[in-house]
C-alpha cells in the first residue's frame, strides 16, 4: 500500500505541478490581500478536490454519456488559459480590476472587489485540468479494491494540501520583491501559461486526430 501511495502521490504531484502553479496565482491574485488570496486558495484547492474525487470515482461513466473525449478537455482548456495568460502579459486582468475597483469606490465606501479565480482559471482547468483528471482515472482504473481506493484518494488529498500551502505562500513571497520586479515575473509567467495553453491544445489535436 505504501508503494501505491507513493506512486500514486508523485504522479498526481507532478501533474498538478504546485511549484509550477503557486507564482501563477501570485500572479493572478496580485492586488488583492492577504485575506483574500488565502481565501481564494482554499476555495481553489476544495473545487479541485470536488472535480477530480467526482472524475475518480465517475468519470469513465460520465464522458461515455455525455459522448466527450479527454482530448476535448484538453483543447478547451487550452484555449482558455491562453485567453488569460494574454491578459497576464499585457496587464488586461490589472487593467480592468483598477477600472472596477474605482467604480465601486465611487459607488460606496467598502473596500476594491477583487476578482474571484479560484474556480476559473484555478479549480479548473489548472489544477484539476486535462491532465490531472486523465491520472485519477487512470490510477483508478487500476486501482481494485476499496483499500486501493482510499490510497488513492489519500495520496490526492496529500497534493491538493501541499498545493493549497504553495499558492498561500506564493503572493507575499512576490510582494517581497517588490512592483517592478512583481511586473516582470507577472509577464513572464503569463508567456509561460501561454506555451503550457498551446502544449494543452496540441496535445488535443494529436490526440484527436492521431498525429
Amino acid at each position: 500500500m505504501l508503494e501505491l501511495f507513493v506512486s500514486a502521490f508523485i504522479t498526481l504531484f507532478v501533474v498538478i505541478d504546485p511549484p509550477g502553479c503557486a507564482p501563477i496565482y501570485a500572479g493572478l491574485t496580485k492586488g488583492a490581500s492577504p485575506a483574500q488570496a488565502r481565501s481564494m486558495a482554499i476555495r481553489a484547492c476544495a473545487i479541485a478536490a470536488v472535480i477530480l474525487v467526482v472524475f475518480a470515482l465517475f468519470g469513465e461513466q460520465l464522458l461515455a454519456a455525455l459522448h466527450i473525449e479527454l482530448d476535448s478537455f484538453r483543447i478547451a482548456g487550452g484555449l482558455m488559459l491562453f485567453w488569460i495568460a494574454f491578459e497576464m502579459v499585457f496587464e488586461k486582468r490589472t487593467q480592468r480590476r483598477e477600472e472596477r475597483a474605482e467604480k465601486i469606490a465611487a459607488q460606496s465606501t467598502g473596500g476594491p472587489e477583487i476578482e474571484d479565480v479560484s474556480v476559473f482559471p484555478m479549480a479548473m482547468p489548472m489544477l484539476a485540468g486535462p491532465g490531472a483528471i486523465a491520472a485519477i482515472m487512470l490510477l483508478m482504473n487500476n486501482a481494485e479494491g476499496t483499500d486501493r481506493t482510499l490510497v488513492i484518494l489519500g495520496a490526492l488529498a496529500a497534493v491538493l494540501l501541499l498545493t493549497m500551502l504553495a499558492l498561500i505562500a506564493a503572493g507575499p513571497l512576490i510582494r517581497l520583491l517588490g512592483d517592478r520586479v512583481e511586473a516582470v515575473i507577472t509577464r513572464l509567467l503569463g508567456v509561460l501559461l501561454a506555451a503550457l495553453a498551446a502544449q494543452y491544445v496540441i496535445d488535443g489535436l494529436r490526440g484527436s486526430f492521431g498525429i
